[in-house]
């Protein structure tokens, strides 16, 4: 059975500002580091994004909504051409001009592109994150492990080494392999609490490799971390990631009445990272 369509497009479908659609409208030029690691056609920027006139609280909310509601097309990876015939798309069901009335009856041709797309982006991610392993691994401490993962001791604890059974309190940084920062708890001024084995896999290794007042920096190949769903919109299907973890400590197991987590990086299954936090 095929997977669902992913939600986000049919949010971000009507949501999008349909008015923006001009086929000639100037387009920005990417990231270099992100253009190096996923190239493809850049997308027409919006009027909005073209214009130095600054908005008030309700335009930045409604901006703000297309930009939440447009990542619903990331693994798309639309081309100029195919972004334009989405803003016409979007035009002219606003405008109640369509060109198409069965729109519904598209879906399973959505869902094959969408599928083979995300197979493309992460065959790329993935290569891309195998070089970057490579490079990794050739700096001085660094170990790989059987499974594949890239474990440095940046500094030995002097305390207990965590077993899969123990829950532990931890400060750490996520990072994509072009250095963006996609999570941090140092940031958010609230070490991660969370059981060893109920996340991703490159976590569970890692944290019972180190032991408590340790910090590691640790480089997860995607099929330690999200595999190939990734998880939107931070993470792109088959992506490496790489993070800093401090092990603060080992914790006693919660109480019937206290919640399982505070702040951890989700359990394995590449499940995607809720909606309202920042999770690895």
């Amino acid at each position: 059975m095929k997977a669902p369509l992913n939600r986000g497009l049919w949010l971000a479908l009507p949501l999008l500002l349909p008015v923006a659609y001009a086929a000639d409208a100037p387009t920005a030029a990417p990231a270099a580091a992100t253009a190096a690691v996923h190239p493809k056609p850049k997308a027409a920027a919006s009027p909005a994004s073209s214009t130095a006139a600054p908005m008030t609280e309700d335009q930045k909310a409604l901006y703000a909504l297309g930009v939440l509601m447009s990542r619903g097309l990331e693994n798309f990876q639309l081309s100029d051409a195919e972004f334009n015939t989405v803003r016409a798309g979007l035009s002219d069901s606003f405008h109640k001009r369509l060109q198409i009335t069965d729109a519904e009856s598209y879906t399973a041709k959505l869902q094959a592109l969408q599928s083979d797309r995300v197979a493309v982006l992460a065959q790329k991610e993935k290569a891309s994150g195998q070089a970057y392993l490579e490079a990794a691994a050739k700096s001085a401490g660094a170990t790989r492990t059987a499974s594949g993962l890239l474990f440095l001791a940046v500094s030995e604890g002097t305390g207990a080494a965590p077993t899969r059974a123990d829950r532990v309190k931890v400060d750490y940084e996520g990072k994509l392999i072009d250095g963006t920062v996609f999570d941090s708890s140092i940031k958010r001024g609230q070490p991660a609490v969370f059981n060893v084995g109920g996340v991703i896999p490159c976590w569970s290794e890692a944290l019972m490799l180190m032991k408590v007042g340790g910090k590691s920096h640790v480089v997860c190949p995607a099929e330690l971390a999200y595999g190939d769903r990734g998880a939107p919109p931070r993470i792109r299907p088959g992506a490496t990631l790489v993070f800093d973890i401090a092990l603060l400590d080992i914790v006693p197991p919660p109480s019937s009445a206290t919640p399982a987590g505070n702040g951890a990086p989700p359990a394995s299954g590449a499940a995607a990272p809720g909606a309202g936090a920042a999770k690895p």
